[in-house]
């Protein structure tokens, strides 16, 4: 795929554009298939990635993705404003949340092993362009989040051992505007040293996260063990400033699901642990163990820090950027060396999620690679690493150059409104791919169903975060419960299941997916007015690379033969699970 012959010289690339319409309209609802993906679009890798992972590698992935830095964070500031003690409660159902969504993925995973993840789930069921999309967002989110947090690295080793990181180590040229500046040298050795493992071998990347993963756990549980030591019960229910609400719900339901809102966050990191699903040994068994079992493990770890927490002081003292550390500063200097002890564990927290995180990034990008969206070089698997080395080396570099000099913030608790835009797709694809069968049913009731449920849902969290609380709020929303019951129950029992599945399956079809859109929809309601506006900055530059470059290339693999035309009207019968 070197030499495409709408790039192959300029008067050709204006050509191409001049047939641009044809050309979307011909490629952009293109599907592929599960078979597609699982054999002939894997094979443009060259080489095959080796399958060396089981149930246990996958866990110890998902929580050295999940559980990172942003625990020590959104914890605080959760309980501190959202929620109070009850913030025990917003993990316990941010946790629900995830779950739903991990359910989706691993249906998913276990039928179309394949390193895509979300992206290839999109591909086969919306076709070329939505999943072009909303793998673009991902991987950029990827790549800016994974730079804050080797930024934020720094820091934390800083504080582990009482060195003041901005001043000591990160050198300031005053020549760079303000936020672009400071130079930091460590976040790109750490990003640097990453790329290389990760290069090298999925079996080392996976031997070094369980060791650190080990090692992190075992600061949380002495974090638990410190607060149910040191902590009182009364500080559950009663704040230092009696002026404050009290009790163990002092900011009512509203704030239970604020806190989870924000706290939900904390969970991001089990959908990397599906772009290892093309190496793992027996995806039948392994992936709902690895994906599901590590979202629960967590869940239990997050309730347990959260009450852990709420026990060693009043929740208006808790300091939002650093709960469990600063509960212990000014107490007495005997127990000063708490908080130096629990910024060695956020430090290996870190480098577990940035570790997984990273591993994530270049399955992506190799397998949008392997679509011809982008140049194939970057779906090159090393015959002797057995990992897509140009895609993760590719990535690794940008990221460390933007974490150079980009001073992003101590951005812990990142997630984008990208990334639970995907987390919504993905839960609506499941449901599609159940109900629909092109040969044998028509889309249209479900995709009816899917557009007026998310409209409910959206005008749910509308009249949640702008209606004033009182009696006609509360009528409002059980009416809009109610509605959006009533869609599930009516589309239930008059659209029956076009497929079902062979090996796994999301149980409880349809509620547990659309639990899930409901959800996701609702947290995006919480996101600020800057993620949105950088979620339509990076659509829109998604846009013009697949109208300027994707759509032309995927045009010319097409009539080459090495893609084929499946419209969403007309999907191959290939497909082992049509």
């Amino acid at each position: 795929m070197s030499n495409l012959s709408s790039f192959s010289n300029f008067k050709s690339y204006i050509n191409a554009l001049r047939d641009t319409p044809r050309r979307i309209s011909r490629r952009a609802g293109s599907v592929s298939t599960t078979f597609d993906e699982t054999s002939s679009v894997r094979f443009r890798s060259g080489g095959n990635m080796k399958k060396t992972l089981r149930w246990h590698d996958l866990i110890c992935f998902g929580v050295g993705g999940m559980v990172g830095a942003g625990v020590f964070v959104t914890t605080g500031t959760a309980s501190h404003d959202k929620a109070g003690p009850a913030v025990i409660l917003s993990y316990a159902i941010a946790g629900f949340c995830a779950l739903l969504s991990a359910f989706c993925y691993t249906e998913f995973a276990v039928h179309m092993p394949v390193a895509g993840g979300a992206f290839s789930y999109i591909r086969v069921t919306f076709g070329e362009f939505m999943a072009f999309i909303t793998g673009a967002n991902l991987i950029m989110d990827y790549v800016f989040s994974n730079a804050a947090v080797a930024r934020s690295l720094t820091v934390y080793i800083g504080t582990a051992i009482n060195v003041s990181a901005e001043s000591k180590w990160r050198i300031t040229l005053s020549s760079l505007p303000n936020g672009f500046n400071q130079l930091d040298l460590i976040a790109v050795l750490v990003i640097i040293v990453l790329t290389v493992i990760i290069c090298y071998s999925t079996r080392e990347s996976s031997v070094l996260n369980m060791i650190l993963t080990a090692l992190h756990i075992l600061f949380i549980l002495f974090v638990i063990i410190m607060g149910f030591w040191r902590g009182d019960p009364k500080n559950f229910t009663k704040p230092s400033d009696p002026k404050l609400p009290g009790g163990f719900f002092p900011f009512g339901a509203p704030g239970v699901f604020n806190g989870a809102t924000l706290v939900y966050l904390s969970y991001i990191g089990y959908d990397a642990v599906s772009t290892l699903a093309e190496e793992v040994k027996n995806p039948v068994t392994d992936i709902p163990i690895g994906v599901t079992g590590s979202v629960i493990l967590v869940t239990a770890l997050y309730c347990l820090m959260a009450t852990s927490m709420s026990m060693l002081l009043p929740y208006d003292l808790i300091q939002p950027e650093a709960p469990f550390s600063g509960a212990f500063i000014g107490k007495s200097n005997k127990w000063n060396w708490v908080s130096n002890v629990i910024g060695v564990g956020a430090s290996f927290g870190i480098l577990t999620s940035l570790l997984v995180a990273m591993l994530g990034q270049a399955r992506y990008l190799c397998v949008i690679g392997r679509s011809n969206i982008v140049p194939a070089w970057f779906a090159k698997v090393h015959p002797k690493t057995s990992t897509p080395v140009n895609a993760s080396a590719f990535l690794g570099i940008f990221t460390a150059a933007i974490a150079l000099f980009t001073d992003l913030g101590v951005l812990l608790n990142l997630v984008s409104i990208g990334t639970l835009f995907v987390f919504y797709m993905v839960a609506n694809a499941v449901i599609y791919r159940r109900y629909v069968s092109v040969e044998t049913t028509s889309r249209w009731p479900t995709l009816s169903f899917l557009l007026s449920f998310s409209c409910t849902s959206l005008l749910f969290t509308l009249l949640w975060w702008l209606v004033p609380h009182g009696k006609p709020k509360g009528f409002v929303l059980g009416a809009c419960s109610l509605v959006a019951i009533g869609l599930v129950v009516l589309f239930n029992y008059s659209v029956p299941q076009a497929r079902k599945p062979e090996l796994w399956g999301v149980p409880l079809m349809p509620w547990i997916p659309s639990m899930s859109i409901f959800l996701n929809i609702f947290l995006l309601g919480n996101l600020d007015g800057p993620s949105y506006a950088r979620f339509g900055f990076f659509s829109a530059v998604a846009v013009l690379v697949y109208v300027g470059y994707s759509v032309h290339a995927s045009f010319d693999a097409e009539e080459q033969g090495l893609l084929s035309l499946k419209d969403v009207e007309n999907v191959d019968k290939s497909s082992p699970n049509s």
